[in-house]
């Protein structure tokens, strides 16, 4: 679908008990990509898939960035609201409860700057391979808003500091974080899914 503002896919819910997810891809994916992944995690849940709208070398992403882990803020910033206006004319349009995010690598960063800016957007949030997407000057009450950050131990792209940063920050928001590392890399794996599954059913 392309109205909203982003090309995007839903599925509506099958057990309404659950939240509702929106599903952040990471550089190079699309609107179809976590689709899988969110109705192995959350069986039944609504789903909500919007492609990012920056390319970078012809592969979809949420934000621009100018090199790898160097992001463009003032882009950032600028796609961060558009998403969220996007969220909130989703719920209207879909009759939606707030979603939790689930955002893997770019989507994942996103997601976090969402919950950094646009607090009221998201109702909690799967970070997976996210890093701190910025130094906030202030942070925003997010307490006992559910977070789970899974990080790789050997993720090349994000160095333990910044996933412990990232951890760090969520906290003093007040949020309920679960931070997990997992034995791998960047990408996403079994141990990853079976984890979300595990705190997503926590939600219902």
């Amino acid at each position: 679908m392309t109205d909203l503002g982003f090309i995007h896919r839903f599925i509506p819910a099958t057990r309404p008990d659950r939240p509702p997810l929106l599903l952040l891809h990471g550089t190079g994916g699309d609107e179809n990509d976590l689709l899988p992944i969110g109705q192995q995690v959350a069986p039944g849940a609504a789903l909500l898939s919007p492609r990012g709208k920056v390319l970078e070398h012809g592969m979809p992403r949420f934000f621009r960035r100018l090199a790898e882990g160097v992001f463009d803020l003032e882009d950032l910033k600028a796609r961060t609201a558009e998403l969220a206006a996007f969220i909130a004319a989703a719920r209207k349009a879909y009759g939606l409860a707030a979603p939790v995010a689930l955002g893997f690598s770019n989507g994942a960063n996103i997601a976090a700057s969402l919950l950094l800016t646009q607090p009221g957007a998201l109702a909690g949030a799967v970070l997976v391979r996210a890093m701190l997407p910025f130094e906030p000057a202030a942070v925003p009450d997010l307490k006992n808003t559910p977070v789970l950050l899974l990080s790789g131990a050997s993720d090349p792209m994000v160095p333990a500091a910044s996933h412990a940063r990232l951890a760090a920050v969520l906290g003093e928001t007040g949020a309920a974080v679960t931070h997990k590392v997992v034995p791998a890399g960047h990408g996403l794996t079994h141990q990853d899914l079976a984890l979300a599954a595990q705190w997503l059913e926590t939600l219902t």
